[in-house]
């Protein structure tokens, strides 16, 4: 997730070894199953960072809520330029630092990757433009990697449809969108917002006390409809949530206004 594109938003600048730029109409060739020699390589010694909607994936997954899942799986760290947080997956603490969820069978919360495990082969640079968000496509080639080797053929957005990537990249876009205007303030998000960024998007569950302990829904506009789907779906949570942070820190919202504005 990067509120610009990498490694270079205007293309002038060189590609790191290992990275070929992709338009959107090219192709390329991948396959990855327990049948490729390099199987579960790529699960080691991973930098990971966790967006808001892979934990919420994985803690729903996992039958956990964001604090417990934080404290066993995750280093929060913060990004420097605006204070907001940034989980890490620990790896287990072995020789070959192996993902806590891989085994000899492969991804055991495969159905709830984040979303930097779906993209892998392809990566994604996003920024905010004029239209929207625009998106930049790199293939990633990891020397160990044999999936290349394989028959299917995918465009990058067929790639992300197969991988299911749609929602994890409209959240992450909203997401990025927040930090990009605290960013354009020069002013990194004071620990106090630091901490509740944290709540409203890493641990949903103590979001939704929250909400009812301070009877946040009193102080905005909102339909009853969601009022009940942020108490009782996670996806409107993490929705609210976003909006909530964007009104407390500009004190306006498109999404969501403070009641008597």
């Amino acid at each position: 997730m990067s509120d610009e594109f990498s490694p270079s938003a205007d293309g002038a600048s060189p590609l790191p070894d290992g990275l070929e730029e992709l338009a959107p109409d090219s192709t390329f060739h991948f396959s990855c199953h327990p049948g490729v020699p390099c199987f579960n390589r790529c699960c080691h010694d991973l930098a990971l960072p966790l967006t808001p909607y892979d934990v919420m994936g994985l803690c729903r997954f996992l039958g956990m809520d964001g604090e417990s899942f934080l404290e066993r799986y995750a280093t929060v760290r913060t990004f420097p330029d605006t204070g907001f947080p940034l989980p890490f997956l620990n790896m287990d603490d072995v020789e070959t630092l192996p993902c806590p969820f891989v085994g000899p069978e492969g991804c055991a919360v495969y159905a709830a990757r984040p979303a930097a495990c779906r993209s892998y082969p392809l990566g994604r640079g996003s920024r905010l433009g004029r239209q929207g968000v625009e998106e930049r496509h790199f293939l990633v080639r990891e020397p160990h990697c044999r999936g290349f080797a394989g028959t299917q053929e995918w465009t990058p957005q067929r790639w992300q449809e197969d991988q299911g990537l749609p929602p994890y990249n409209a959240f992450n876009d909203r997401y990025m969108r927040l930090m990009s205007m605290v960013g354009a303030t020069g002013k990194p998000l004071e620990p106090q917002l630091a901490t509740l960024a944290l709540l409203c998007l890493y641990q949903l569950d103590a979001f939704r006390a929250l909400i009812e302990e301070k009877k946040l829904f009193e102080h905005v506009e909102i339909s009853p409809q969601r009022a009940e789907d942020v108490l009782f779906a996670d996806e409107a949570t993490l929705d609210f949530g976003l909006d909530w942070l964007e009104l407390v820190i500009f004190g306006r919202c498109p999404g969501l206004s403070a009641r008597g504005r």
